[in-house]
């Protein structure tokens, strides 16, 4: 749902932000799923610790443009505020996962 919600909110940035903010925050936004996705294909567990290490700093780089975004009027505080809240949710779950797979360590 977050990678969709990027996608949709930045569909109106300025057209001058297409190389810029607009693709930063959907590939971050897309990179978070990818990643957990392709660590779950891996054979052993420290690989898949290993994407999601990249998945949450993935989510990390998303929380800054979105902030930035709001920040310079491309984004309003109602929907920076939904971002963030979805970001909030996939960092617990992100830490939960990684704290399971690291007691089968």
């Amino acid at each position: 749902m977050l990678a969709r919600l990027c996608y949709e909110s930045t569909g109106e940035f300025p057209r001058s932000e297409i190389f810029g903010l607009t693709s930063q925050i959907r590939r971050a936004g897309a990179s978070i799923p990818a990643n957990i996705a392709e660590g779950h294909s891996r054979s052993h567990t420290k690989e898949f610790l290993n994407h999601l290490s990249i998945a949450k700093g993935s989510l990390a780089e998303l929380e800054t443009h979105l902030i930035l975004s709001q920040q310079i009027g491309f984004l309003t505080e109602e929907r920076l505020a939904l971002l963030l809240v979805q970001c909030d949710e996939i960092s617990r779950m992100l830490a939960s996962l990684r704290k399971s797979l690291e007691a089968r360590l």
